[in-house]
């Protein structure tokens, strides 16, 4: 009885997954490349002068919710992982840099 109920609680499982296309995924994955491009521009163009890293932090951030708060609204998938790259490759640089001042 357990080992029916296993099988097709499985097999309900893996009819409920959402089946994503290989394109689908490859356009994901650019999206967030392009992302986490766009952050390392973002730090290095700030970088530039030592003197506006709060500031543009502060607009950076800013800037990231409300695309964020917009793209809730209308559900832009693509444009999402675009957000998630930026935000993920600001969290790494600013890790690197923190752990290159320590070291």
């Amino acid at each position: 009885m357990s080992k029916i109920y296993f099988l097709s609680t499985v097999r309900n499982l893996l009819r409920s997954l959402t089946v994503y296309s290989i394109g689908e995924a490859f356009i994901k994955i650019v999206h967030l490349l392009i992302g986490f491009f766009i952050a390392t521009i973002i730090t290095t163009i700030v970088s530039q002068t030592g003197d506006w890293g709060i500031v543009a932090g502060a607009v950076t951030v800013t800037y990231i919710e409300l695309i964020g708060k917009y793209l809730c609204a209308i559900c832009f998938k693509r444009l999402n992982s675009l957000r998630i790259g930026i935000v993920y490759g600001l969290f790494v640089d600013a890790l690197c840099d923190l752990l290159l001042k320590k070291f």
